[in-house]
């Protein structure tokens, strides 16, 4: 078996282990990161989400990293893309006009400006990234993670890479499984908590949010693009949750607010959107929009599918067993086909009759080759117990009661906001959607109860089941990863612990002082953004 060494070993390419990765490197640091995929950008690229947002983004709310790959984004389509000089002049371009962001775009695109802003560091081999790679083992030394072993999913090799420092930017946590870094799943009782939502009596560890499997499409009418008849699909057809209005394949859901039941189809573009455009999916995120080029360049816009038929929730997998994960992976896959398969034959179409075979699935727009993403959409992780866990009762407006805004921490590292959006669960529970406020987030959440020197740099920091709602989303993601990363790096330049950071004031605002200085970030919402809920 090989064996590696570097200052900084970040397991996980996506949005948050790359943020990560570049703090580390702006600080002067050593820089190994692998991906399971072959693919870095996580959730953004592999799992083919555009970026969810706040409203202030353009001007704060984001690191400056952050801002570089959104402003990077749009300078792509300007640079490469055949561009009306009416689209070239829209400021902040949104290249596919999509309503669910303001950034809805092809995953490629951010693939290619995540690399362009790893290259400098490539040169000098600063930073190395090993695609296709899949933690396996740990080796762990009292407190001290000391080296993590993975598969070459290609060649089956393995190698065992040791670092002072170990970032887990994993989409499910799986270095804090490995590591038996403590940490808990699903969801958290209301006794353990204190949440408003969350749920009654014991805690529900299998209870987690949906996972989706995404796809991008386009549409030629006149054309036939049907799939081959997916094995579950008669399943799926005829399937119905309790807490659902009509069959899983159907143009009725849920308004995830209200719980109303709502009408919403791909094509229905003369009904008002509840978040404004046109009401149905086709514009919800649409990732490329052909009215941004001369007239009959391209055939279609091309839209990507995550949308509430195809949240699998009949399983969960993380705290399964892996042939138990991989069932459910290949139901959430068995879903997203069956969707498309149930659109191209049997839906109600917006002009009279049924299908629309001229849906086409676009395999190369996801970089694979049976035409679903690289990897599922993951809403939930393994998150661990942390030295401060960020709960409702800190950020949630409800339970905030009469308090104007979320609670201060003055070791915050970062700031978000997003509402506490929660899918329907593997506990067969329905949405729950519900106003926060913009929020910091604190050093103590990255900080493990026990372990030294590893840090969780995605999803899985010191949240609840119920705050990771407002903290998955990208922007937040890139924060934690970007504020992992500084931390592991100023940890080595300090001979200092991430625990003896925080706990003493000197050292922790000299670190946020490399935050806001070296990196630009901001650790605190201007007033006007901070009372507002969203």
């Amino acid at each position: 078996m090989k064996e590696r060494q570097t200052e900084i070993l970040i397991v996980g390419g996506g949005l948050g282990g790359i943020a990560g990765a570049l703090a580390a490197l702006r600080l002067g640091k050593k820089v190994i990161v692998t991906e399971e995929t072959d693919w870095i950008g996580g959730q953004l690229t592999a799992q083919a989400v555009p970026p969810d947002e706040n409203p202030w983004i353009e001007s704060t709310g984001c690191t400056n990293s952050y801002r570089q790959l959104a402003q990077g984004i749009r300078a792509y389509y300007r640079r490469n893309y055949p561009l009306t000089p009416e689209a070239r002049a829209i400021v902040n371009l949104n290249p596919g006009k999509g309503n669910v962001s303001r950034l809805c775009h092809e995953p490629r695109v951010a693939l290619a400006v995540l690399d362009e802003m790893l290259a400098p560091y490539r040169a000098g081999r600063q930073v190395e990234v090993l695609l296709r790679h899949k933690p396996v083992a740990v080796e762990t030394d009292g407190d001290r993670v000391r080296a993590v072993t993975l598969l070459n999913l290609e060649t089956g090799a393995e190698v065992t890479i040791s670092a002072p420092y170990i970032l887990d930017a994993t989409e499910l946590g799986d270095l804090l499984e490995l590591a038996k870094v403590e940490h808990v799943i699903g969801a958290e009782s209301q006794d353990q908590t204190g949440e408003l939502h969350a749920v009654d009596g014991a805690p529900q560890p299998l209870d987690q949010q949906a996972v989706t499997w995404c796809f991008a499409m386009d549409y030629l009418p006149g054309e036939d693009h049907t799939i081959d008849k997916p094995e579950d699909y008669d399943f799926w057809r005829g399937y119905r949750a309790d807490f659902w209005p009509g069959p899983q394949l159907g143009w009725h859901d849920i308004n995830p607010v209200t719980l109303e039941t709502r009408y919403c189809a791909v094509f229905d573009a003369d009904r008002p959107m509840w978040g404004g455009g046109p009401r149905d999916f086709w514009h919800y995120r649409r990732i490329f929009y052909k009215g941004y080029y001369p007239a009959g360049m391209y055939p279609s816009d091309i839209t990507l599918v995550n949308w509430p038929q195809i949240d699998y929730w009949l399983g969960p997998v993380v705290g399964v067993s892996e042939a138990e994960k991989a069932k459910n992976l290949r139901s959430a896959r068995q879903l997203s086909y069956s969707l498309l398969y149930w659109m191209q034959t049997e839906a109600p179409r917006h002009d009279g009759g049924a299908g629309y075979p001229g849906l086409r699935l676009r395999s190369d727009v996801v970089g694979t080759s049976d035409g679903l993403a690289k990897y599922v959409y993951v809403r939930e992780a393994r998150r661990i117990k942390a030295e401060f866990t960020v709960a409702e009762q800190h950020v949630g407006v409800e339970q905030r009661g009469g308090l104007a805004g979320a609670e201060s921490f003055a070791d915050s590292v970062g700031v978000g906001s997003y509402r506490i959006d929660l899918h329907p669960s593997t506990g067969l529970r329905t949405y729950i959607d519900i106003s926060s406020y913009p929020f910091q987030i604190p050093l103590g959440a990255l900080i493990p109860v026990r372990v030294e020197n590893l840090l969780p740099a995605c999803k899985n920091l010191g949240v609840t089941h119920i705050t990771n709602g407002c903290f998955r989303l990208h922007p937040v993601e890139w924060n934690i990863g970007e504020a992992a990363g500084a931390l592991a790096a100023y940890c080595l330049d300090k001979g200092l612990t991430p625990r003896q950071v925080r706990s003493a004031e000197a050292r922790l605002q000299d670190f946020q002082r490399v935050l806001v200085d070296a990196l630009g970030f901001v650790l605190a919402w201007p007033e006007y953004a901070r009372i507002t809920p969203r």
